[in-house]
């Protein structure tokens, strides 16, 4: 199993003393009781070790122009697994870099001719071309769900506790048809499908995945998320339902068919003549989009506090049951961390920029034929891209997707955790294909 670096290993060796000489020392998701049926859930891993792992690997990236994205997330992986103590044990990760770039390999050379044919089909003007690109979006969608689903897999069959692997069974072609059925539901119903979405779909997964000869299972009810979503929904739906509450009372539908009847040039001109009051609609609904985006900006963190306590209380494997006491204030903190490090990481830029653009400036005006100047300023405008996307990206990952991982796995609570002096191996391997077509699909994760 992979380490990481001594430090941090001799850290991990002291909690694990700790808690076997103390079992209550550091559970600050359960108190451990003598009959070892429950047990805590704790995160040893250092935020400062995970951002020297990612600044050290963020350099790699660019100077391999990407390759190394494979070696980067198995290192996250190894980090976040085997700093991730469950009953005084730590999970290991066994995936390896060389199995990502296969699988993303194979991966692209079955999308290779498969985008090809969408695109010949779709050059072909008229009803076929037009029924080529509908198809070809929903055939991307269930591939997607397909690869999520595979993906999945290819990471369960890598991750092991105490010595055993989980496995997971069940077509992934039928979960990504379930899938895309769901999503198109919750967008006809603007969303309020989507709890029953996330219930059918877990419990699809989890009725086919095992640790050992454990069975798993979910038991999340999709009316109870339902019912603690609908404020925030109607926080943010609400202001874009009333926009079109009053463009209907604004806009007289004879008025407007007129308008357009009669063509022209002045189409505009003359609907809004016809519509006095459709100035006012048009002012109104930016206001209201404008706030529909605010609150979805600021619930969001309360949205993904309710969905994710939601979700690791409805997991179950065998006797052993989950509850989380996931905060709200703690997600929230989560974010401010990455506004914080984010703004600091601007004025960096900025700072450095400046003088580089002086610089470029001085040049060109020294060479003004020459060409080296627009050169130079292309060069140093795609290297800013670069490095602006590739640390943002990497901040975001040392700050929420960090802390989620860590307040998630500490608010767990878990019991019947003596079930697992009792369950035996089973299970192999799967192929990194589905790994492959999520990382080429852009539809992977953690």
């Amino acid at each position: 199993m992979w380490q990481g670096d001594d430090a941090l290993s001799r850290r991990r060796d002291v909690a694990r003393a700790d808690v076997r000489q103390y079992p209550c020392a550091g559970m600050t998701s359960l108190e451990a009781s003598g009959t070892g049926t429950t047990g805590g859930v704790r995160f040893l891993g250092g935020r400062g070790a995970y951002g020297r792992l990612l600044a050290r690997d963020a350099v790699l990236l660019i100077v391999t122009l990407g390759l190394y994205r494979f070696w980067l997330m198995t290192d996250v992986r190894r980090f976040l697994w085997a700093n991730t103590e469950i009953d005084g044990e730590t999970l290991e990760y066994a995936g390896t870099p060389l199995e990502l770039l296969t699988g993303f390999l194979v991966a692209i050379a079955i999308l290779v001719p498969v985008y090809a044919g969408f695109f010949l089909a779709a050059l072909n003007i008229g009803l076929l071309g037009e029924l080529t690109g509908i198809g070809a979006f929903l055939g991307l969608a269930v591939l997607g769900q397909f690869a999520i689903y595979r993906a999945r897999r290819y990471r369960l069959t890598r991750t092991i506790f105490r010595g055993l692997r989980f496995t997971q069974s069940g077509s992934a072609w039928i979960y990504a048809l379930r899938a895309v059925g769901w999503w198109i539901l919750t967008a006809l119903t603007c969303g309020l499908a989507y709890p029953f979405q996330l219930a059918s779909l877990e419990r699809y997964k989890m009725r086919h995945t095992q640790y050992g000869t454990l069975p798993g299972r979910f038991t999340g009810s999709g009316f109870g998320l339902l019912l603690r979503g609908l404020p925030m929904w109607l926080l943010v739906i609400g202001p874009l339902a009333l926009t079109v509450v009053v463009f209907v009372d604004s806009v007289d539908s004879n008025a407007l068919a007129d308008a357009v009847g009669q063509g022209g040039d002045d189409v505009l001109g003359r609907v809004e003549g016809g519509n006095p009051a459709l100035g006012e609609a048009i002012v109104f609904a930016m206001l209201m989009t404008a706030l529909s985006a605010l609150m979805a900006a600021l619930l969001y963190p309360v949205f993904q506090t309710v969905v994710l306590r939601w979700w690791t209380s409805g997991l179950r494997f065998g006797e052993i049951e989950a509850h989380s006491k996931l905060r709200i204030r703690h997600v929230y903190g989560a974010y401010m961390r990455f506004l914080w490090w984010g703004g600091l990481f601007t004025l960096a830029l900025t700072a450095a920029a400046i003088p580089l653009l002086i610089l470029i400036g001085v040049l060109a005006g020294k060479m003004p034929d020459s060409g080296l100047g627009d050169i130079a300023a292309s060069l140093v405008g795609l290297g800013g891209y670069v490095i602006a996307a590739l640390g943002y990206s990497m901040i975001y990952r040392a700050t929420v997707l960090l802390s989620l991982w860590q307040l998630g796995a500490e608010a767990l609570q878990l019991s019947g955790l003596a079930v697992l002096e009792h369950v035996d191996a089973t299970g192999g391997a799967s192929s990194p294909l589905g790994e492959g077509l999520a990382d080429a699909l852009n539809v992977g994760g953690y």
